[in-house]
């Protein structure tokens, strides 16, 4: 039974051997890549992280389902508070924020986003049931860059997303 175990192991060798040379024999016909080509693939590679700051799960839940089939990283915050935990750990590149929170609304903390000198560059869309045109307006005038009503238009959202984040539509 030992001879078995011996041929089998030395069958599985032989067979990794017969990949491997395999493999290098494409990536030597491949042409060699220059670094500046290599950055801009790792560039192009890498997905932009979205935060989803809302209270109520059902609609995090979808809006992160939405963009993940966008390819975007997405996190989910239910508040402020939460907001400011994930700010401690990662790095955003966009937020979509709700006006109706508890403790502190959309609006304080869209404002408190855009006067904190790390985040003023990080857009934010406003994401909420509240349609009314002073409602908008504030939203903006705080630096929101979009503001888009609930319920929205999926393609609407998304396009809206790349469009903050300087991606081609």
């Amino acid at each position: 039974m030992s001879r078995k175990i011996e041929n089998s192991n030395h069958n599985g060798k032989a067979f990794r051997r017969q990949l491997e040379s395999i493999k290098r024999k494409k990536l030597s016909e491949n042409k060699v890549v220059s670094l500046s080509e290599y950055r801009d693939h790792k560039r192009a590679e890498k997905r932009a992280t979205v935060l989803v700051v809302d209270d109520e799960e059902i609609m995090r839940n979808a809006l992160k389902r939405v963009l993940e089939n966008e390819n975007f990283n997405v996190m989910v915050a239910e508040d402020g508070f939460a907001l400011s935990k994930v700010l401690e750990t990662t790095t955003l590149d966009l937020i979509l924020l709700d006006v109706n929170l508890p403790w502190v609304d959309g609006f304080e903390l869209c404002h408190l986003v855009k006067s904190h000198e790390s985040l003023n560059s990080v857009p934010v869309i406003m994401v909420s049931g509240r349609k009314s045109t002073e409602d908008i307006q504030k939203g903006m005038q705080l630096g929101a860059t979009d503001f888009i009503s609930k319920p929205f238009d999926v393609d609407h959202l998304v396009q809206s997303v790349q469009r903050a984040l300087g991606k081609a539509v």
